[in-house]
């Protein structure tokens, strides 16, 4: 294996069409299904009970729905500071409720639910503007993210043009977050901070594996010159920082991964939408470090150089 090379220059097409087919099917998904958008950024209420003994989620918010006339989602969960059980009931949307619904939804499900113990234990309104505003900074801190990048790669890689590779690497990191997104579509995961968090430690985690493929291409280019096709030393670098891409994503994976499996079984979905979606943008990470980004460099390096010789000519 140390002296296989990989021709994923060969293959690009192949990568293309997968990563441009999950894209294009992440879009349609959306605008059929939606996407599940988070208290925090649409806005809304949340209202949490604690309680007693046990107590059916799904029938708790089956009952406020019925109750406010609106959507409802029900989590069960455990306070922090006293360590008693609670049951959060978030409503989304651009009004909240009101005092006068919020004290009849209490009164009632205190009725309906009386063997559980029902008590009000804390009450929550999420102003639409402050969750979009929240939204808005995730964003502009991802978009200056991957402005830093392209400067810095490109100061850094500048003998195999830098500002190319930048682009390419944040094309990379776009097409990670497309497969997180996808992912989150998929599995019905909120779009909230924990979203936002997979994201930004995508960023980082991302940029360095294709950091490391640049810098094995700029040695290679150096020791070999004009002797190797552009072609010829992607394949080359990638093949010789693959197995380092794999192991370290592998030792990374592994621990994510048995914390989905602990999450699914203890039933901690705040978790497990964090961990899940991190495991698809690790894969997609070395996925994207080793074949989308470098052959993309190819291709438009390649057509740079083409035309710096014919205007040489």
């Amino acid at each position: 294996m140390k002296n296989k090379t990989f021709d994923v220059v060969g293959k690009k097409k192949i990568f293309y069409t997968v990563s441009i087919a999950v894209i294009l099917l992440s879009i349609v998904f959306t605008l059929i299904f939606g996407m599940n958008v988070a208290i925090e950024f649409k806005g809304g209420t949340i209202i949490t009970y604690s309680y007693t003994g046990s107590v059916d989620e799904n029938a708790v918010a089956a009952s406020a729905r019925e109750i406010t006339g609106q959507q409802c989602n029900a989590t069960l969960g455990e306070s922090l500071a006293d360590g008693s059980t609670t049951v959060a009931l978030s409503f989304p949307s651009s009004e909240g409720l009101t005092a006068d619904l919020q004290s009849e939804l209490s009164d009632k499900l205190q009725e309906q639910f009386a063997d559980s113990g029902l008590e009000l234990y804390s009450s929550q309104d999420v102003d639409p503007s402050t969750g979009s505003g929240f939204f808005g900074k995730c964003i502009v801190a991802v978009i200056f993210s991957a402005i830093v990048m392209i400067v810095y790669i490109g100061f850094r890689f500048r003998r195999i043009g830098g500002w190319v590779a930048g682009c390419c690497a944040v094309v990379a990191l776009v097409h990670d977050m497309f497969f997180v997104y996808a992912c989150c579509l998929v599995c019905r995961f909120d779009v909230d901070s924990n979203f936002m968090a997979v994201l930004l430690t995508i960023l980082g985690y991302s940029i360095n594996a294709t950091i490391i493929i640049y810098d094995r291409i700029r040695e290679n280019r150096r020791l070999y010159g004009d002797e190797k096709t552009l072609g010829e030393l992607v394949n080359m670098s990638v093949s010789q920082s693959f197995g380092r891409s794999v192991h370290t994503t592998a030792t990374t994976v592994i621990a994510m991964a048995t914390i989905c499996i602990v999450s699914l079984i203890a039933g901690v979905e705040s978790i497990l939408s964090f961990a899940f979606p991190l495991v698809i943008g690790l894969l997609a990470g070395v996925y994207s470090s080793n074949c989308i980004a470098p052959t993309l460099w190819t291709v438009w390096q390649g057509a740079i150089d083409k035309k710096h010789a014919k205007a040489e000519n």
